[in-house]
């Protein structure tokens, strides 16, 4: 265990060496392409996500699927360290992508790999590490689930703190549009779109939703964007608003848009319907196995690739997600070392 741990603590600092931002992933694939080949382990590839099955794998039995991302996002300007220099001070793992969600992924693998030797488990396991993730792009998780056998439940691999998050919002990102009457500023104009919003913003603040959900409260609708006009001296023709609706487990994003286009007194049109929230039964095996080691669960306010599966899952990793996309990234060390045998003993309970 000392030493997968070591080598997983090895390719981490790997990872974080090479760029792999969203859609440019080939290179961070060809490295856990390598972790695979040297401990004996069969491995398929689909573009930039890589994953495998254990050794004695049986059709016959249910599947976990055990899952995180090697892309990241760009560094931000606030970064005084290399963002690709893998370094480790005070116990602290710095890079690129070493807290969301190298961490996660090199603790995962790990865990596949420890149990990808052995005869007579209850369940499957399939880990993949996926690419896209940060951008929610076509070519990431949503591509391989069609082609791998039927899944059970997966443990995705994110900055959680080791919490294991048993609900996570979905996401729908509405385009708002108020359309008025252009004119010169200097003369009267009852169809000022600018002014029109007033109303629009008024329904948005009053927005209720009847469900509350347990671990993820209310849904939230946020305005994050306004645009309109140019020019000092004209009234424009329209207004856009950006509006932000986090979502809880107890409507579907499809519900919400329904809710919303019904009462709306504007133009309102949804980016994208397929991100949604997801939550699985508190009476779950691996939920059951969290309550016996003490696990704390909640609700995460943030998105995953949970979004874009649909069968029952949980997030759970190493590192702290308050430190993702952070100046200066890091991981402490020792939360990898602390993860890996947390998910073993957890997996231990079921399989």
């Amino acid at each position: 265990m000392n030493e997968l741990t070591t080598n997983a603590i090895k390719l981490l600092e790997d990872l974080i060496k090479i760029e792999s931002y969203s859609f440019n992933e080939i290179k961070t694939g060809n490295r856990i392409e390598k972790w695979f080949k040297s401990h004996g382990i069969e491995f398929k590839r689909n573009q930039n996500n890589v994953y495998a099955f254990n050794k004695f794998y049986d059709s016959n039995k249910p599947t976990i699927l055990l899952n995180s991302h090697h892309d990241t996002v760009k560094p931000n300007k606030g970064y005084k360290n290399d963002p690709f220099e893998s370094k480790i001070e005070n116990g602290k793992l710095y890079g690129l992508g070493s807290n969301d969600a190298g961490g996660a992924l090199v603790s995962l693998i790990a865990v596949f790999t420890y149990y990808y030797n052995k005869k007579d488990l209850k369940y499957n396991l399939i880990i993949l590490a996926s690419a896209e993730e940060e951008c929610s792009g076509e070519n990431g998780i949503a591509s391989i689930i069609p082609i791998l056998p039927k899944i059970d439940f997966a443990i995705i691999g994110e900055p959680t703190l080791m919490k294991m998050a048993i609900a996570e919002r979905g996401l729908i990102v509405f385009d708002i549009k108020i359309r008025g009457t252009s004119s010169h500023a200097a003369h009267i104009n009852d169809d000022n779109p600018i002014i029109k919003s007033i109303e629009v913003l008024k329904w948005i603040d009053n927005l209720k939703f009847e469900k509350k959900s347990k671990f993820l409260g209310n849904v939230k609708a946020t305005v994050t964007q306004i645009q309109s006009g140019n020019q000092h001296n004209v009234v424009p023709s329209e207004l856009k608003i950006v509006l932000d609706v986090r979502v809880n487990d107890c409507y579907t994003n499809q519900e919400i848009y329904d809710i919303l286009k019904k009462d709306s007194p504007c133009e309102i049109t949804p980016r994208s319907l397929n991100l949604n929230s997801s939550s699985i039964s508190t009476d779950h095996a691996i939920v059951s196995a969290a309550n016996k080691l003490g696990v704390q669960k909640y609700g995460s306010p943030t998105l995953s690739d949970q979004s874009k599966i649909s069968f029952p899952s949980i997030k759970m990793g190493p590192g702290d997600s308050l430190r993702s996309h952070s100046a200066d990234e890091y991981i402490y060390v020792d939360e990898i070392k602390n993860a890996i045998p947390l998910y073993i003993q957890l997996l231990n309970k079921i399989i």
